[in-house]
């Protein structure tokens, strides 16, 4: 299964909530290179039908930042997070998650872009090199009730200019985001950020940003390019003995560890979210054969992928 498109994103909002899919999109965002929208959380539940559900398990083909509020979980590929009252959410395309309201009681705002309408913000952002963004960063953050007043402040700016008439407004609309990406940064521990700071540390940082380059898995054809320690240290220009002893500094893990790892979570989505067969995910995960694959699978979870399949884990 392909990334949920902007296009499905509309089609299912309008499907849920019985509005067309015109009225829902931003005036003048067609002028736009890119695409952003915001939403609030209390006029989609006011709106929507009684088997509607918004936020299905899956990979999104767009950035999505949310202010909730309520008794939620979250649960990302290799996270869940048990949200209590207040919560700040930062969504990419890479990683797959799954939004489960525990009570009807929910109110906030989500906003969805992509990184073509981010880019425009003459900061030159990247998005995926900002810390928040980047492989292993927390994605959700509980917020005070002041906290979550002032972040839903900035939404409700951006929804308030994205209803105007000012010729910029979409200028404004961006600083609006990256004044909230900062501000989830702020609340990030800093040793996420501290990753540079020596030669060894620079090392683990690259080949854990390439080892997430690999993924995700978007089609049966697409396939994994870089397999073992070794693929790795050639990339990288050192030795594989160099590598293994700095990521075993930095992180505890060896390389072969990562490596196994993040393939059996991205095994785990893609019997999860597709219906590919297994020979099909084996063969885009570097597999050649699908009994090395079974082995492989099996020695790391203790169960086959057929299990993990049809238990739905």
């Amino acid at each position: 299964m392909l990334p949920v498109t902007i296009d499905e994103f509309y089609k299912d909002i309008a499907a849920s909530t019985k509005e067309s899919v015109n009225s829902l999109l931003p005036e003048g965002i067609n002028k736009e290179i890119g695409h952003f929208n915001i939403f609030c959380v209390e006029d989609l539940i006011a709106k929507a039908t009684s088997d509607a559900h918004f936020m299905p398990y899956n990979r999104r083909a767009y950035y999505k930042i949310s202010i909730v509020r309520g008794k939620n979980r979250a649960e990302y590929a290799d996270k869940v997070f048990e949200i209590e009252k207040n919560a700040l959410l930062f969504a990419t395309p890479k990683i797959p998650y799954n939004w489960v309201p525990q009570d009807m009681d929910q109110s906030g705002y989500f906003c969805i872009f992509t990184d073509e309408f981010l880019v425009q913000s003459k900061s030159g952002v990247v998005l995926d090199e900002l810390p928040i963004f980047r492989p292993g960063a927390i994605p959700v953050f509980q917020l005070s009730d002041k906290e979550a007043i002032e972040i839903a402040g900035l939404f409700k700016k951006m929804q308030e200019e994205i209803a105007s008439n000012y010729l910029y407004k979409y200028d404004l609309i961006r600083n609006y985001i990256l004044e909230i990406i900062h501000y989830g940064q702020k609340l990030q521990p800093v040793t996420t950020y501290n990753n540079t700071h020596n030669a060894s540390a620079r090392v683990s940082s690259l080949f854990i940003e390439l080892l997430e380059r690999q993924f995700p898995i978007a089609t049966p054809q697409q396939k994994v390019s870089l397999r073992t320690a070794k693929d790795y240290a050639d990339r990288l220009s050192v030795h594989s003995n160099h590598l293994n002893k700095v990521l075993k500094e930095n992180t505890g893990k060896t390389t072969t560890e990562h490596i196994s790892k993040r393939l059996i979570q991205e095994a785990k989505i893609l019997l999860k979210q597709t219906d590919w067969n297994i020979s099909e995910i084996a063969y885009s995960l570097g597999f050649e054969q699908l009994s090395h694959f079974s082995n492989f699978f099996k020695k790391q979870t203790s169960l086959s992928p057929i299990e993990i399949r049809n238990q739905n884990i």
